[in-house]
């Protein structure tokens, strides 16, 4: 499977975007997504990874079969949820020295500083069981829920394309009630990011990666209404933030635009984000494909790139840049905005650095392991044989 160097700096900057958005007085938070988009880096980063599982799974079906392809992904469900309880045990361990050092922040909550002191073996199996998800580290958990009913859908999704997606879609309408049944810390129960509301939106990605040829063959051919109805989504979406920020003013358009999408629910994902990152992702697939393929191989989209590619050693980064960033910023009080932009470019760029890292040295670690496991199993198959 060829890289597709738009989907890497789009990972990339999902990540950056993630990581300066949980910084409560960041500078650069003011422009990214959530600022003029009803969506924001969460839905980036959901729908792209169920668009690298669709490429993914399709390749290695072909290569080694669909056994292959459901063992690899099983297997992946389970190194997210690995990954998910060390980065939660890592960010309460930096939480609680900030804390002893008398650095404050306000980027996750405290408490899971006294938790993973108090009780390290309770913390643990709270992270473990995923009765506890903590901010920042809470979207791994679902996407470690989705990753491990993937090698069931995915199959039926081929098989049955249109009957799953009515079946998705009628579990996400039904999300809510669904998600509130979940064991929680949480006092009304669930996950803050509902696994039956944002299957929609990875699955979603995933059947654009599976079947991207046939959506492509159906669409480009009415690509010019294709587009003009996903701008006026996007523009719908945007226009809900700006008239937000505007406020009083902007109360009448306010609540004419509000008899037309109801209610936005980031965590349950609402119909109207929905739309609006499906939208934005034609819009930078088609006609502003070339545009961001030729960003992406810039300099500064080729460190966003490198940033994609480190997966979760770069999102663990991320999540534990933004706790120390957050920190930085806030202490002393009153830093001027020079210092906290400062501070922002230093986690950004630190961020990059740790990423190069690993695919300079852990990455290729990584696959030489691999490699070895095959090997072995080929031998033992042929072996028995």
């Amino acid at each position: 499977m060829n890289r597709m160097i738009t989907l890497d700096m789009l990972r990339g900057y999902a990540l950056l975007s993630i990581m300066v958005n949980h910084m409560p007085v960041s500078v650069m938070r003011g422009v990214t997504l959530p600022n003029f988009s009803i969506f924001d880096a969460s839905e980036l980063f959901v729908l792209l990874s169920g668009f690298l599982v669709g490429m993914v799974w399709r390749s290695v079906e072909r290569r080694e079969g669909q056994r292959a392809a459901q063992w690899r992904f099983a297997r992946r469900a389970f190194e997210v949820w690995r990954a998910m309880i060390l980065i939660g045990v890592l960010m309460a361990l930096l939480s609680a020295a900030l804390l002893a050092a008398g650095m404050r922040h306000t980027a996750i909550w405290n408490q899971y500083a006294v938790w993973v002191i108090e009780n390290p073996l309770g913390y643990v199996g709270a992270l473990a069981s995923m009765w506890l998800q903590p901010n920042i580290v809470d979207v791994l958990a679902v996407y470690v829920v989705l990753l491990a009913v993937t090698p069931v859908i995915v199959p039926l999704m081929l098989r049955w394309p249109l009957a799953v997606a009515v079946a998705l879609v009628a579990i996400w309408w039904h999300g809510p009630e669904l998600n509130s049944l979940l064991p929680n810390h949480r006092r009304q129960g669930g996950f803050l990011f509902n696994p039956f509301g944002w299957q929609l939106l990875f699955f979603s990605g995933v059947a654009m990666g599976l079947f991207r040829d046939r959506i492509m063959a159906a669409l480009l051919p009415r690509r010019h209404l294709v587009t003009a109805l996903a701008l006026g989504m996007f523009a719908f979406g945007c226009a809900i933030v700006i008239a937000a920020r505007i406020g009083e003013p902007a109360l009448a358009v306010r609540q004419a635009m509000r008899m037309v999408y109801g209610t936005i629910d980031k965590w349950s994902l609402d119909g109207t984000r929905y739309l609006a990152i499906m939208a934005a992702a034609w819009l930078v697939v088609v006609p502003l494909g070339p545009v961001m393929a030729r960003i992406a191989a810039s300099r500064p989209g080729v460190w966003m790139q490198q940033i994609g590619r480190g997966g979760l050693w770069s999102f663990g980064a991320c999540v534990l840049l933004s706790v120390l960033g957050d920190a930085l910023q806030m202490n002393p009080e009153g830093q001027s905005v020079a210092a906290r932009l400062a501070v922002d470019i230093w986690t950004c760029i630190a961020l990059w650095w740790l990423a190069v890292l690993w695919l300079r040295h852990g990455d290729p670690w990584r696959r030489a392991r691999r490699a070895r496991r095959a090997e072995r199993r080929l031998a033992r198959a042929a072996a028995r044989g």
